[in-house]
């Protein structure tokens, strides 16, 4: 038997055949190979084969995809696919934490799994570069081939390298990545067997053009509704004075979204934050047109037309604890064109899908763009880039497991949009056929990644007991991944909330004080 080393040197110059790839390619091919010893400078994931190499695409004019697939000399005969993020364009390595994972603890490939990773189909500057799009094959990889490319080429890599295929094949991934998470579930059934899809998004055209939308509302009329910083903070300093204490708890993370519905809305905002007479006087209130821009971000938004089985994407979270600090509102009231990354977050990826995915035009003004004219162009990506419609039929049928979670306080994708993908699911399947293979958990307090309460849980382990054993999570211990935060809480199955159920003096930051409520 080959020791790890030469095993791995094995691989070196590895070729991959077109027909060993489920989707069409010119093949792939293993570039690099290298036996990473446990004792390396840096490695903290055991003994293990880095292999690296690039798949072909079909036509030349297309980029070729870029992998990477990591071997542990101590595999537990499972393999963990990770997801990647924004517009991809970066090699995903496999290598650190997989999304939500708790700070500190050993990833996956310490803990025995091949993990692996790609680059989307892509190469891209940073910031949301989409001259991919321009190329019809890059961008069926990015809406959906890349997952399935990947991941047949990562089976070939492992029966070359351990002689066997996986037992078990998991997907876990955050944003685009759950994005590419629910790809592996829906169109790819027959190779995952179970799948995390953090805060995804799943319906890449309705959600950028709402996000296109929140960009129309700061900015439409020379700007006359945008939000400065300062207001922006006056704004979200008044619902958590409002809402933070309504789950029980003044902790700086708002719980009861519905009793916060109705505390602090639109009309609040118009009674209590109104500059007098309507025109902007300062930074202590609002003008009627900032108060119009914040009620279009807070609304649902109506695209008019139907795109991969949906036309209205649902509420931005302002009015409920999205901070919107990372996905700002910008650094000026008119954008640059082409956005710069001073201008707000959600109007750049809008900005950027309308000029390269939609009208093709990279020299586009968004601001000027009317979906209505690109219907047919809107609905055909659709069917590219978004899984909204896709069934998981299959998927459960052959006793695939889906965790969902999403943030209340995400600022770029509205935790109200993965709400609607799992009452898809029931609407489609029922109630209690979705509970045999779904879990949907909303975090209070949680962002994009980030947030007031930082998202820790130990995904891969309630996966796995959930795939393996029957286990099905029910409530799942988290802890604040933020540094120096050292609390704890409770994720609750939506659309149960969290509420602090603890005596007075309790501390709130002991999970044991907080149970989860339906009522």
């Amino acid at each position: 038997m080959a020791t790890p080393a030469e095993a791995c040197a094995g691989l070196a110059g590895l070729q991959i055949a077109s027909t060993a790839i489920g989707l069409p390619t010119s093949g792939a091919s293993v570039k690099t190979a290298t036996l990473v010893a446990a004792s390396a400078s840096g490695n903290t994931n055991g003994e293990y084969c880095a292999v690296t190499g690039f798949i072909a695409p079909v036509s030349a004019s297309a980029p070729s995809m870029e992998f990477q697939v990591n071997l542990p000399s101590n595999w537990n005969q499972r393999a963990l696919q990770f997801g990647g993020g924004a517009y991809d364009g970066s090699l995903v390595t496999g290598l650190g934490t997989y999304t939500a994972q708790v700070a500190g603890t050993a990833n996956a490939l310490k803990q025995g799994y091949v993990t692996l990773g790609s680059d989307g189909g892509h190469k891209a500057a940073s910031g949301f570069d989409g001259n991919f799009a321009l190329n019809p094959e890059a961008l069926l990889n990015y809406g959906q081939q890349s997952v399935k490319k990947a991941h047949d080429v990562a089976m070939a890599i492992v029966q070359k390298r351990y002689g066997e295929a996986p037992k078990r094949f998991y997907f876990i991934g955050g944003s685009q990545g759950g994005h590419e998470a629910l790809d592996a579930a829906a169109r790819y059934p027959a190779d995952y067997d179970g799948v995390i899809a953090n805060y995804p998004a799943y319906n890449i055209t309705l959600l950028q053009l709402a996000s296109l939308n929140v960009g129309k509302a700061l900015y439409a009329y020379g700007g006359a509704g945008w939000i400065n910083p300062a207001k922006k903070t006056l704004l979200t300093n008044a619902v958590y004075a409002a809402c933070d204490g309504l789950d029980g708890a003044k902790d700086g993370i708002i719980g009861n979204i519905s009793a916060c519905n109705a505390t602090f809305n639109i009309d609040t905002v118009k009674a209590t934050l109104r500059c007098a007479g309507g025109a902007d006087t300062g930074d202590s209130c609002l003008s009627d047109a900032q108060i119009a821009a914040v009620q279009q971000i807070a609304s649902p938004y109506d695209l008019g037309f139907e795109v991969a089985g949906q036309q209205v994407f649902p509420r931005w979270p302002l009015l409920e604890g999205a901070l919107f600090n990372v996905s700002s509102f910008g650094a000026s009231a008119v954008p640059a064109n082409p956005p710069l990354a001073t201008d707000a977050l959600l109007y750049n990826i809008g900005a950027a899908h309308a000029q390269y995915f939609a009208t093709q035009n990279p020299a586009l003004d968004a601001l000027t763009y009317d979906p209505a004219a690109y219907k047919t162009r809107l609905q055909a990506l659709g069917n590219i880039t978004d899984v909204t419609a896709v069934s998981l039929a299959a998927f459960r049928a052959r006793g695939g497991k889906l965790i969902l979670t999403h943030g209340t306080a995400d600022d770029f994708i509205s935790p109200h949009n993965t709400e609607n993908y799992y009452q898809r699911q029931v609407a489609a399947f029922g109630q209690t056929a979705v509970d045999g293979f779904v879990r949907f958990y909303a975090i209070p307090g949680y962002g994009h990644g980030f947030g007031p309460y930082n998202l820790g849980y130990d995904g891969l382990s309630v996966l796995h007991s959930w795939v393996e054993s029957g286990t099905a999570p029910e409530v799942i211990a988290s802890v604040d991944n933020n540094t120096g935060a050292n609390r704890s809480r409770p994720m609750c199955r939506w659309p149960a909330r969290l509420i602090f159920t603890g005596a007075a003096g309790a501390s709130l930051n002991d999970a044991a004080n907080f149970s989860c409520q339906t009522s």
